[in-house]
Parts: C-alpha cells; sequence; structure tokens
C-alpha cells in the first residue's frame, strides 16, 4: 500500500512540477533578419532553432568568447538504421564522407567514373560469389581497378581544406542513432567551410574504398582487442533482443564488413541523409541573423524525402537475471545493467538524479560506501540514455583476494539502500546544486554547447525540458525517487556480465586482404578547392598574452599570488602549486591518495565527502614527478567555507590503520592491474627505451616498501606540505589582492620555507644503435612506437619542429596519415612528431607510433621507416600546414586559469613571454626546403629503439630481429616491482 501510495505521488507531483517548468522556461517564436526561429525563455545559451523550408534543423549558439565556431553536422541515423543484411554499413559510409564528390577529391571525373562503376559491379559480383577461388580472382580485379580509379583521385583533400582554413579536430563518429560530423573553425572562415559542407552533402563519391575498408578492418580488429568493447556489446546483447540496440554493431559483423556494398551504401545515404533528418549546430562567434542566410544558402537544395521509420518489438520485461561472461587479458570486473525509458522521457531524467545518487564522485552511495571505504578498488554507476531505452549500468573492480560475486553482492546492496531511502535527506539538493554549478561551466564552453545541443537533437530531447531540467530536479522528493528506484530496480529484473580475465577463445580476426598501394596525389588541388581556397575570409587578429599585464599579483603572507578575475560567473578555482614531486619523495603520491580516506578529530572522511559536495565543491591533490598541485573549486559564496574545510583537514587529518591497510591492498591490485594493460606496458618499454633500465615509470615503491608503508609517515608529509614553497593560483571573482587577503587568514605558512627534498635525476640515453624492445599480450593487433632522444630543448627551433609536425605526420592529412593509412591501408591509427620537453634542461624526444594488424606489422614498419629516411615533397602540403598553423593561432584565446598554466610552463622553459608569437611570425618564412633539411638532420639514416607491444603468437623474434637488437625485458624490469 505505501509503495502504490508513493508512486501515485511521484505521478501528482510530476505534473505539478511540469506546470511549473513549463511556467519558467517556454518555447517562443521570434522573426529576425527574415527567418523565423523558435527559442526557449530562461536559456542561458540563448540557443535558436530554425527550420528551413526543406526541413533541414538548424540551431545557432552565438557566444563570443573566442574567435571559433564549433560545427556538428548531425544525421539521425546509426548502426540501428543498418539493414540487417549489412551491418557496419552507417559507420563506413561516415569514413566515406571524406573523401569528395564529383567537384572535389578528383583530378579527372571523366575518367575517374567508368572506373569507379566497375568497382561497383564489381563488388556486387564479388558479393553474390561463393566460391573462394573466384572470390579472390574478383579481388584482384577490384584491387587493380581501384588502382586505376586512384590515379584520377586526390586523397584526404576534404581534410587539406579544413586545415588550411584552420579546421581543428577534424573528425566523425557513429552510434546506434546518430552520425555526426565535428569540425573546429575560425569564425572568419565560415564563408569557406559552408561551401565546402553543402557541396560534401549533395552527392558523395565512395573512391578510394578498398583501403578505407581496410582501415575499418583495422578498426573491427581493435575492438576484438578491447575488452571494455566486448562487455559493451554482450550487455546490450542481452538487454536488447528485439531492439537493434543489441542486434547489432556500430562496426558491425565480420561477415558483413568482408562482403560490402556500395550500391547498399548509396541507398542508405539517399534514404536517411535528407535535410528532414539532419541538422546543422553552430556555437561560437558570430551573429545568427547573418549565420542562417549563410546555411541558407549552402543547404537550402536538399530536397526533403521521407525518411524510413524504423519499428522493433517492445522488449519484454526481465524477469530473471540475464548472465554473459567475457573473457580477455585486461583485469576482470563486473557490470551490472537495468532498462529504463528513453531520453526523452522524465524517467530519463530522474535515472540521471539517480545514477548521481549512487555515483557523483564524492558523496553517492557507491563513493561512500564501496569506494571511500575501500570494499572495491573502483565502483560507479552511469546512465546511458538513448532515444528509445536507457539504461543504468553498474560496474565493479575487485579488490585483492575478491570474487566477482562478491563485487555483485555489494553492488546490489547499495540498489537495496536506495530503495529503502537510506542516504541523507540533503543529498538531493546536493546533487541539483552541483548540477548548477556544471551547468554554468558548461555554458562558458561553445564546444559543450554545440555538443549538448546536438545530443538532444539526435536523441529526440526537447531542448526546453533540458534547460528546466534543473529547476525540475530540485523538486523531486526523496520519497519519489525512493518510489522510483523501487519500480525499475529490482531483485531479478538485470543484465550481468562478468568480465574474466583469460583467453578470449571466440575471437576472429579480420585477415589482411591483398592491396596495392594506391596512388594518393598529395600535391594536386581541384578546381573547387582552389576556389574554396580563394574565397575572402575577415582577418583575425592574433591576441598574444603579456605575463605582466594580464595577471594580477598579490601575496598571502609569504606565498605569492597570481590571479586572473573571472568577470562572467560565481566559479572559482584554487591552486597551491609545488615545485616537487615524487622524484623528489617517492611517497608524495601515496601519501596524496592516503587523503581522500582520511578524517579529522571531528569529522569522519565520509563527513568531508559530503560537506564538500554540499557546498558544490571539490578538492583534489596530484602528485606527478616533478609539480604537485593542490585544487579546490566551487562557487565563490563558497569560497572560505571551501578552503577552510579543505586546511583543516591537511592540518587535522588523523592517521587511520584500517584505512592504510585497504590503501595497501589497493595499490597491490592496482599495481597487478597495471600489467595486465597493454598502454600502460607501452610506456614502461617508451620510459625503458628514453632512460634504459633505471627510468621515471618505473621509479617507484618496491612490493616490500609498500607492505612496509607507516600511517605516521604519510600523516607527517601531509602535515608538512604547507611548509614547502608554494604558489597560489587563482581564478575567480575576486581581485589577487582580495583573494590574497582572504588567504593570509585561511592558509596558514610558516615563517620561513622548508628545503625541497633532493631529486632523482634521469639521464637519457644515447641511441647509437637500432634496439627493439618487446612485450608479449594478448591481442589481435601489434602496436608499434618508434623512440628517439634528440637534442636539448631551443625555443628558437619551435616554428620549424610546429611545422614539421604538422607537415609530416600530425592529423589526417598528413604525410604519414595518407601514406599508411590512404594510400597503403596499414593502420587504423599512425602519427609521428617531436615532443617538447616540459623545461628547458630537457631534451626533445621523437615518436612514432602505427597499430596494425600482426600480419602487417612488417609492411607497416617498412612504410614508416620508408618515411622517416625519405619525405616526400609537396610545396602545397607545407602552405596548408602553415596556413593551418597561423590560422589556428590566430584564433586561439587563451584565457581563465589557462593563462595562469601557461605563464607557467613558458616560465618552465625558461621564457618570459608568449611563445606562440614566434611561432606566429617565424613560420611563414618557412619553406619546404626547411622541413627537409631538418628532417635529414635529425632522422635521416639515424637509430631508433622499436617499442612493439604483440602477442608471440603472432610475431616471431625473426621478424623483430631485423629492426634491431632484440631485447625482451620482463614484468618487474619495465614497472620496477
Amino acid at each position: 500500500m505505501k509503495l502504490k501510495l508513493s508512486l501515485l505521488l511521484l505521478l501528482v507531483s510530476s505534473y505539478a512540477i511540469q506546470i511549473s517548468a513549463q511556467t519558467t522556461n517556454l518555447w517562443k517564436q521570434a522573426t529576425s533578419g527574415g527567418y523565423t526561429y523558435k527559442y526557449v525563455t530562461g536559456d542561458p545559451t540563448h540557443s535558436r532553432f530554425y527550420t528551413l523550408k526543406n526541413g533541414l534543423t538548424v540551431i545557432l549558439s552565438p557566444t563570443d568568447k573566442q574567435p571559433r565556431i564549433q560545427a556538428y553536422i548531425a544525421v539521425k541515423a546509426g548502426s540501428k538504421t543498418d539493414p540487417a543484411d549489412h551491418t557496419g554499413l552507417a559507420h563506413y559510409l561516415e569514413h566515406m564522407m571524406f573523401k569528395g564528390t564529383d567537384k572535389f577529391g578528383s583530378l579527372n571525373w571523366t575518367k575517374e567514373k567508368p572506373l569507379l562503376d566497375k568497382i561497383d559491379d564489381l563488388y556486387e559480383q564479388y558479393n553474390s560469389t561463393k566460391d573462394e577461388a573466384k572470390r579472390k580472382e574478383i579481388y584482384k580485379q577490384i584491387d587493380k581497378t581501384s588502382g586505376e580509379a586512384a590515379k584520377f583521385a586526390i586523397a584526404n583533400e576534404y581534410d587539406k581544406m579544413m586545415s588550411a582554413m584552420g579546421g581543428q579536430n577534424s573528425n566523425a563518429f557513429t552510434s546506434f542513432e546518430q552520425t555526426v560530423y565535428t569540425e573546429d573553425i575560425p569564425s572568419s572562415s565560415v564563408d569557406k567551410f559552408l561551401t565546402m559542407q553543402g557541396e560534401r552533402f549533395r552527392a558523395p563519391v565512395l573512391r578510394i574504398f578498398h583501403t578505407e575498408l581496410e582501415a575499418v578492418y583495422e578498426e573491427k580488429n581493435r575492438g576484438l582487442d578491447s575488452d571494455p568493447n566486448k562487455v559493451q556489446e554482450a550487455m546490450f546483447e542481452a538487454l536488447f533482443p528485439n531492439n537493434n540496440y543489441g542486434k547489432q554493431t556500430t562496426i558491425g559483423t565480420i561477415e558483413h564488413l568482408k562482403n560490402p556494398s556500395l550500391k547498399a551504401i548509396r541507398k542508405y545515404y539517399y534514404s536517411y541523409y535528407v535535410p528532414n533528418n539532419m541538422g546543422v549546430i553552430l556555437s561560437g562567434d558570430f551573429n545568427p541573423d547573418v549565420m542562417i542566410k549563410k546555411v541558407a544558402k549552402n543547404f537550402g537544395y536538399m530536397p526533403t524525402n521521407a525518411v524510413p521509420a524504423y519499428t522493433f518489438a517492445p522488449e519484454k520485461p526481465i524477469a530473471a537475471p540475464i548472465q554473459r561472461d567475457v573473457y580477455g587479458p585486461t583485469p576482470e570486473n563486473l557490470t551490472i545493467a537495468y532498462r529504463f525509458p528513453g531520453a526523452s522521457t522524465r524517467d530519463a531524467r530522474l535515472l540521471s538524479l539517480m545514477g548521481s545518487l549512487l555515483t557523483n564522485g564524492k558523496a553517492g552511495l557507491f563513493d561512500l560506501d564501496l569506494t571511500k571505504k575501500q570494499k572495491l578498488l573502483s565502483a560507479f554507476a552511469s546512465p546511458y540514455t538513448l532515444k528509445d531505452y536507457s539504461v543504468l549500468m553498474l560496474r565493479g573492480t575487485p579488490v585483492k583476494g575478491q570474487s566477482l560475486d562478491d563485487v555483485k553482492t555489494l553492488m546490489l546492496g547499495e540498489i537495496d539502500k536506495l530503495r529503502k531511502g537510506e542516504f541523507s535527506d540533503d543529498l538531493i539538493q546536493s546533487i541539483v546544486n552541483n548540477y548548477k554549478k556544471s551547468k554554468i561551466e558548461q555554458d562558458e564552453s561553445y564546444n559543450q554547447r554545440a555538443s549538448n545541443l546536438m545530443d538532444d537533437f539526435t536523441s529526440g530531447v526537447d531542448w526546453r525540458t533540458d534547460v528546466a531540467s534543473i529547476n525540475e530536479l530540485s523538486k523531486v522528493t526523496k520519497a519519489q525517487i525512493v518510489a522510483f528506484a523501487n519500480k525499475y530496480l529490482k531483485d531479478n529484473n538485470f543484465v550481468i556480465v562478468y568480465k574474466h580475465q583469460g583467453t578470449d577463445k571466440n575471437i576472429i580476426k579480420v585477415d589482411k586482404p591483398t592491396i596495392t598501394p594506391v596512388e594518393v596525389n598529395a600535391g594536386e588541388q581541384s578546381a573547387f578547392v582552389k576556389t574554396i581556397n580563394a574565397m575572402p575570409a575577415n582577418a583575425v587578429q592574433p591576441v598574444w598574452l603579456d605575463y605582466t599585464k594580464d595577471i594580477q599579483r598579490a601575496t598571502a603572507g609569504p606565498v605569492d599570488v597570481l590571479s586572473i578575475q573571472n568577470k562572467d560567473n560565481s566559479i572559482f578555482r584554487l591552486y597551491y602549486r609545488y615545485d616537487m614531486g615524487s622524484w623528489n619523495n617517492k611517497l608524495l603520491p601515496v601519501a596524496a591518495q592516503y587523503l581522500q580516506f582520511l578524517g579529522t578529530d571531528k569529522m569522519s572522511s565520509e563527513d568531508i565527502s559530503k560537506a564538500f559536495y554540499k557546498l558544490a565543491s571539490t578538492f583534489n591533490v596530484t602528485a606527478s614527478t616533478e609539480v604537485t598541485t593542490i585544487s579546490i573549486n566551487g562557487l565563490q559564496e563558497n569560497f572560505g567555507a571551501s578552503v577552510t574545510l579543505f586546511e583543516n583537514l591537511l592540518a587535522n587529518c588523523k592517521a587511520d590503520s584500517t584505512a592504510l591497510t585497504g590503501l595497501k591492498a589497493r595499490l597491490k591490485k592496482s599495481r597487478e592491474n597495471l600489467k595486465l594493460n597493454k598502454a600502460a606496458i607501452m610506456q614502461g618499454l617508451v620510459n625503458y627505451a628514453q632512460y634504459g633500465i633505471n627510468n621515471p615509470f618505473n621509479y617507484t615503491l618496491t612490493d616490500d616498501e609498500i607492505e612496509k608503508l607507516k600511517a605516521e609517515d604519510l600523516i607527517a608529509i601531509l602535515h608538512n606540505l604547507v611548509n614547502y614553497k608554494h604558489t597560489i593560483l587563482y581564478y575567480g571573482p575576486q581581485t589577487a589582492v582580495q583573494t590574497g587577503t582572504a588567504l593570509a587568514k585561511l592558509h596558514k605558512t610558516p615563517a620561513s620555507f622548508t628545503a625541497y627534498p633532493e631529486k632523482k635525476v634521469f639521464v637519457r640515453s644515447k641511441m647509437d644503435k637500432n634496439m627493439v624492445l618487446f612485450s608479449n599480450f594478448d591481442m589481435v593487433q601489434a602496436e608499434i612506437q618508434w623512440i628517439r632522444n634528440e637534442d636539448a630543448y631551443n625555443p628558437a627551433k619551435a616554428p620549424l619542429i610546429e611545422l614539421y609536425n604538422n607537415y609530416f605526420g600530425s592529423g589526417i592529412s598528413s604525410i604519414v596519415f595518407q601514406n599508411i593509412r590512404e594510400s597503403k591501408a596499414l593502420a587504423y591509427s599512425t602519427y609521428a612528431f617531436y615532443v617538447a620537453p616540459p623545461k628547458k634542461d630537457d631534451d626533445n624526444i621523437f615518436v612514432a607510433y602505427i597499430g596494425t594488424q600482426s600480419d602487417k606489422m612488417n609492411d607497416a614498419i617498412k612504410a614508416m621507416n620508408e618515411l622517416l629516411n625519405n619525405m616526400p615533397e609537396s610545396e602545397k602540403g607545407v602552405l596548408a600546414a602553415k596556413d593551418n598553423i597561423r590560422k589556428s593561432i590566430e584564433t586561439e584565446r587563451i584565457t581563465q586559469d589557462g593563462i595562469l598554466f601557461n605563464y607557467l610552463a613558458a616560465k618552465r622553459k625558461g621564457l618570459d613571454y608568449d611563445e606562440r608569437k614566434n611561432t606566429f611570425t617565424a613560420v611563414s618564412k618557412l619553406g619546404f626546403a626547411d622541413v627537409q633539411a631538418f628532417a635529414t638532420t635529425e632522422l635521416k639514416g639515424k637509430p631508433f629503439t622499436y617499442c612493439v607491444v604483440a602477442s608471440d603468437k603472432r610475431v616471431t623474434d625473426e621478424d623483430l630481429k631485423k629492426y634491431g637488437e632484440l631485447f625482451k625485458p620482463d614484468m618487474k624490469q619495465i614497472f620496477g616491482y
């Protein structure tokens, strides 16, 4: 009876809250500049929603913080709408949307088209043929004809054009019900951009297909190597047996990848890439009255068409737990998932609130009961909202000695507490306060604004409900959320996925096809691109930092205060920065971890977490190798209370033997898990290559040192932190003087500071011969990094290095990407660049990378080495790289506390000026001859250390020894324990 009453109250209150929210935030209509649009009253982003005559949705959110625009062109179609016999189609269409049209991407469309038509027909023959011998013969014809067609194609012309206009983060992604194309452009280049996009979506040509399909194969193999990916696929398959969320994956099946149909791809494009199913979302520096005219001019030609409706049988309620088991080399974990209604429902918004009750980083049930008390190594709850359904996902990682069933019991125990209302009465209001703070921070970013608007568009969420959600959730009561939890979180209505550490016997990798390298015509340009490049762009003047004028200075007692005033809102961020780290004391990072589990004589650790969360504030202590930073952030109205709370914790934290025992177990288990992480293994090999057997990566505590950790030693480190010299950084509404005055009272410091402990010094190895460092890992792919220690940091070389990186190996328009992926289809991911050190006394290093199928490793290494020894020449490529650098710098605005960190970074390099200014001026005077001379001097014929992580069942010693002296460090040599 109680439950029924609570559900009734929930429904009644829901109606009342909706009426209230509608009163505050209403859809209104207005006309300006000749166009009618809708907007939501009270929307802090002032976003406008237009619908063009052809049905295209255009969403504009102006903000002048930076002279740039985040652009999304979104299609409401994804893997959910893939044909059942061509799964993965939406995803590889996304890849092909970068290949151009009949106007760009082609040197001679008249000659190219017949060859592309022939490739179309050959793929249809290939798909309908079952005899393997005949299929191989047809594929040979596909490969041969593709090579002939590529002679008339200009690979990556789209990417080069975006780079030349100062574009950044040019990319796209496909998910269940969205395919989204993303660009970050200078606002001065918007005419070029929109002209380009209008043409791009007019009639895409599926050229250079078989090499791009091989890149998708690589992506599939990367997915097969990803245990989290396999867990998610298993979870969705069990949750959604009727919906394509569970029946199809974004990448698609191996069988379908092997049998693509260009005609099916084209049919999909003309079915779903229609204006009434698409949205252009822009946020940044523009006048919306002017912008809408530009968008309409370039996209108004698109014809409206009916969109195929996606239908599915509703999912039946889960009556008993559905178990799936996943195996792989990474550490074990457990996932539990519950099914909820779709993104546009009120229940999805309540799900978000309920997820924060479980996990919010500070005061959720999982945070306090499982993580803070160290019952699990990690635990979180996360809502995953989609159009048709949503999911509450719980994931836990065991500590040493725990079974996955123990993890299940602990997480479900917290769900039971939620259903019983065993959480703090004021937790909901604390969550809402933190949502308000997060909303302020998100609205500051033009990128985040556009992302939020795009997500709502593709998932069918009403923007008005999004704007009103904080007000709506602030009225939700504890009784309502308890009733909601009891409605959806039953004892047996979940999917449970056991991720075991072991061999996956079901992996079938995508074998490499025979691909003859194709022409990329890197130095060529189509007439259309020449027209785009000739279009005028509004001049934008770069803005340089002047550290003397831009940074306010004061003192808080003996401590220097560096400050930037926030004149926009009430957010503050405070930092205490120390020039010491783990190289000064290996216990420092351990003490920083220990602090999060400690209380004082008056407050428990849980009480402190709750208090910070209630204030909508957070603190963090991080100790890197040479810098330790304490950060506190929140709302200025709570500045004094937040700082006082932290200062009291740091000064009065007391030893807790139970917490130390848990921390030791946590450290041991985390260290074990690192040895099962291929990225960590690679990081260890790279450090070994740079420094030898004694290096920063393995400079860590031994197992014995962890076992002998004493609480009093860690407490002493924490209590004494304030006695070391540090700098205070502040970004917030107060001036530097006001901040210094306030902190002089709140932040107690000694009359004189204690000297830093002596720092460990590491010396880089001299590389006089080729070496190969190999570590075995159970994986389909092979990952290779080239490492070379270079000369000492020299700021005068910065412009040339920037140009070399942009031209040669950084980004999808670079020489490396074009050659290794586009021409030869040898990798999904590849790059190469110089890395400047963080401080003036250190050396530059060179890093190159390829992630490829193991059976293509030798070809991939050969391809990279050819580029390193004989860099291809493209004057136009260098010009595009220079344009990208200059336009990116022109439109970059370093703001807020970014100014402070930029200043400190410059200071570590021995600079007292904004080094971008030198790069901007000098790079225009450089040409290909300078880049070539740099590559010849620094890299051609030079020895490298190759760091390889792969399966020793797929890569042989004989192959590895081709590249240098082979050494296989064991796990202790890599990790130091």
